[in-house]
């Protein structure tokens, strides 16, 4: 009897080392019935290695190319597809026997981050590629050096300028190809150099150098042509020269367009009075509070509300001036707020802005406004507290954005007495209220308002005068100015029409000026104040009119008051002609 050695049963030996495999393996025969499912598979796919085998392929992977294998006799290599996020490779195989296709068998393998890992790479060498040719188009020359100093890329501008071709300078320590560089320092230490000049192969240009990191680690650097010449820096910095000089142009043009010329520092006085004017209008002006400038005429109220607009924050809008005694009662309305056409007769086709329209986002300087009719001081009144406007022959009312600026030389509290000033306006206009000081309380102004107007008319006059000799300089001292700055200015202006040599004497004087002094005391010291002004308020009115021939408009203007002021005047002191 034959004893036959037991062996291990090679099928269950073979089913453990399909198991034991990472990739999917899956054997069909001739008629597509699975024969081999491993447990890869079975993860795969959901099935079992029971439920699979047995079964034809098309139940279990329904779009498998091993039918096409068994048919054909063919292997599909590499063939990808994807299950949910997952990424496979399977490799298709027929199995032969005898040269005859018998059945196929597959091999899936999970590539889902060698994919991940192919796709990134790809989106770096399209970047890559995109970066070359943008640095290669690029009209800067830029160079690229490692930590060593190695030049590990230089774009064409930058070769041309070193006169070779990039291909010949890439990998070449960077001192070989440019002198004196501090690109291979840079790249040690790390500190950027910008604006640094170069000589390149015999042009001098201007650099920056910029460290390259990662992680907090210095790996290299980059090397840009800021300027390929110094004289393209010189132009550029003309060039911006004449763009700022030409932006100051513009801005003046557009201060001097909009109505605003003076600020602070052209109101001349350093007394205590004017320091502290000047200090509260600093101030005032970054509000947008309503501001009652009040002082005698000539003080410079006008200048005040021109400063009150440069020194706020609405500087770059318009200044809009209304001399609210100038302008006749009945266009006075349609000024200050516009019509619509056919509002009246004459009316211009298409109606009119009124100023406070055009000062809208800005401020309006309403001059002399003691003197505004009663019911205009209504209308004023309703723009003060409802920030809107309504059109003369309108009834569509417009918001306004508008700081308004008032002056007066008039006593408001007695025209409000006197039932000429509305109340509830007063107390509106008289937010903020800003006096000016007259020329006589601060005399110790004399000295620089002279030495402003002497150089304000040596200019445009041609002349060379240096002063006022004592004598008139006694005079302006104990003068009391009753016309203030404003007058101090026309008796200047007056001197430098007859003044002969480089200084003005009592003689270059006006008439009523020389009449005032004797031996530089003051005449006649029994009589009283009043009197006293009246004399020379009488004399000078008469010099102004001898010297304009009798024009009240011209003599008016040339004692700095206003029109109306000065046929008050001429009926007081009887001098009609």
């Amino acid at each position: 009897m034959a004893i036959h050695l037991a062996r291990p049963d090679v099928d269950d030996l073979e089913r453990h080392i399909l198991d034991a495999i990472h990739n999917g393996i899956v054997a069909i025969d001739h008629n597509g019935i699975i024969t081999v499912f491993n447990k890869t598979m079975e993860r795969i796919y959901g099935y079992s290695a029971q439920q699979a085998i047995g079964r034809h392929i098309r139940d279990i992977v329904p779009y498998t190319g091993l039918l096409k294998v068994v048919e054909t006799g063919k292997p599909h290599i590499g063939r990808k597809f994807r299950i949910d996020n997952t990424v496979y490779l399977a490799n298709r195989t027929p199995i032969i026997d005898n040269s005859k296709v018998i059945g196929a068998v597959g091999v899936i393998q999970d590539i889902t981050e060698f994919q991940s890992v192919v796709d990134e790479l790809q989106i770096v060498k399209e970047l890559k590629s995109t970066m070359e040719t943008i640095l290669e188009s690029a009209y800067d020359g830029l160079i690229v050096v490692n930590s060593e100093g190695m030049v590990t890329m230089v774009n064409g501008a930058f070769a041309a300028l070193l006169g070779t071709r990039a291909e010949l300078v890439v990998g070449k320590h960077v001192t070989d190809v440019i002198d004196d560089t501090r690109m291979h320092i840079v790249a040690q230490t790390g500190r950027a150099e910008k604006g640094d000049l170069q000589r390149i192969n015999g042009h001098d240009v201007v650099v920056m150098r910029i460290p390259v990191k990662k992680e907090g680690r210095t790996i290299g650097a980059v090397g840009k042509i800021m300027f390929k010449d110094v004289e393209e820096l010189n132009a550029l910095a003309q060039k911006v020269n004449a763009l700022h000089s030409e932006l100051d142009y513009y801005r003046d043009e557009v201060r001097r367009y909009r109505g605003a010329k003076y600020g602070l520092e052209n109101i001349i006085g350093d007394s205590d009075a004017m320091a502290k004017l000047k200090e509260t209008a600093r101030r005032v002006a970054q509000s947008s509070s309503t501001v009652l400038i009040r002082g005698e005429t000539g003080t410079g109220k006008e200048l005040i509300a021109h400063a009150l607009h440069m020194e706020s924050s609405r500087r770059f809008g318009p200044f809009i001036k209304v001399n609210c005694a100038a302008i006749p009662e009945n266009l006075l309305e349609s000024e200050l707020f516009g019509y619509e056409e056919g509002a009246f007769t004459g009316a211009k086709k298409g109606g009119q802005v009124g100023k406070f329209e055009l000062a809208d986002r800005g401020s309006i300087f309403l001059d002399e406004i003691g003197d505004l009719s009663m019911a205009l001081q209504a209308k004023l009144l309703r723009v003060l507290q409802e920030k809107e406007i309504e059109r003369l022959g309108g009834s569509k009312t417009r918001k306004v954005d508008v700081r308004v600026i008032a002056a007066t030389n008039k006593n408001l509290e007695d025209l409000i007495r006197r039932n000429k000033f509305r109340e509830d306006l007063f107390y509106r206009l008289n937010v903020v209220n800003l006096n000016i000081p007259p020329l006589r309380e601060r005399r110790e102004d004399l000295p620089a308002l002279v030495q402003h107007f002497i150089s304000k008319y040596n200019q445009e006059f041609g002349l060379k005068v240096t002063g006022l000799a004592p004598a008139p300089w006694n005079l302006f001292r104990t003068y009391h100015w009753p016309g203030n700055v404003r007058e101090l200015e026309n008796v200047i202006e007056r001197a430098f029409n007859v003044v002969e040599g480089n200084v003005i004497l009592v003689q270059d004087l006006p008439a009523y000026l020389s009449k005032f002094t004797h031996s530089g005391k003051i005449l006649a010291k029994q009589q009283t104040l009043h009197s006293l002004l009246e004399q020379t308020e009488k004399a000078a009115i008469k010099e102004a009119l001898s010297i304009t021939q009798g024009n009240k408009v011209q003599a008016a203007r040339l004692l700095g008051i206003s029109r109306a002021w000065i046929y008050q005047k001429i009926t007081k002191y009887h001098l009609e002609e």
